[in-house]
């Protein structure tokens, strides 16, 4: 099956009113390949404590071993809905249980800075969360992983990679997927931020790759086009449009 880097599928559409400010991703397949995330970050703040390329092969080869049987997914629920930036051959609408979307990450470089510190997106722990899942080929298993760890495995102290069980719509298991859950005991946890913190820092924060509102936006455009609701992030969307506006 031809792999690919959109949408393969036009199930469960819905009407919505979509962004007419739609900008290009920054995170590219190119800028990847080249470790050009770590650049950047370290170009926001210098000072950031990355994992090293041997360190974030390890943690790969540790997370493929503990591999459950069966195909190799990926489980988005930001940025990878709108921006896979991955060659996959399936994509489908995917629950994971146990974890809801947050804006639960401080951080203070890529969309944002040590002076003006914003706020991006993790898997905590409770409740349910809906997103993409996305099918790799056994073939692009290792390579199109090692770009997700470029991507999603920089800092410390941040995300903690896991398989989680895949279902759908109906609660039936159709596989496990990798997905990148905070780190609760990490230095970027920010915990529950109160509402009027997190619409300050994400109206505010911006670096290297973008705006943290930037990033906001299109993730909440990104979930309405693949029909996936999520209120929470919606009403905050909402809030940082009102106070950029003011």
């Amino acid at each position: 099956m031809k792999a690919a880097t959109a949408d393969t599928t036009t199930a469960n559409r819905r009407s919505f009113a979509f962004s007419t400010d739609v900008k290009p991703p920054v995170v590219t397949r190119s800028l990847l390949q080249v470790g050009g995330m770590a650049e950047i970050y370290l170009r926001d703040a210098p000072y950031l404590r990355l994992l090293s390329e041997e360190e974030r092969e390890a943690s790969l080869d540790a997370m493929l071993r503990a591999k459950p049987e069966g195909s190799v997914w990926i489980f988005g629920y930001g940025s990878l809905i709108w921006n896979p930036a991955v060659k996959f051959v399936e994509r489908r609408l995917a629950k994971v249980e146990g974890w809801h979307r947050s804006f639960c990450m401080s951080i203070v470089a890529g969309r944002a800075s040590p002076a003006s510190p914003g706020l991006m997106l993790g898997l905590d722990g409770g409740g349910e969360c809906l997103g993409s899942a996305f099918r790799l080929d056994d073939a692009d298993v290792r390579s199109e992983l090692s770009l997700l760890w470029r991507r999603e495995m920089l800092c410390r102290g941040a995300y903690v990679p896991r398989w989680l069980e895949l279902r759908d719509e109906d609660g039936v298991g159709f596989g496990h997927a990798v997905a990148f859950t905070i780190d609760p005991e990490g230095e970027k946890y920010a915990g529950n931020v109160p509402a009027e913190v997190a619409v300050r820092r994400l109206a505010s924060a911006s670096g290297g790759l973008g705006s943290c509102a930037d990033y906001l936006f299109q993730t909440r455009d990104g979930l309405r086009a693949h029909g996936i609701p999520d209120l929470a992030l919606e009403h905050l969307a909402n809030r940082v449009e009102i106070a950029l506006a003011a």
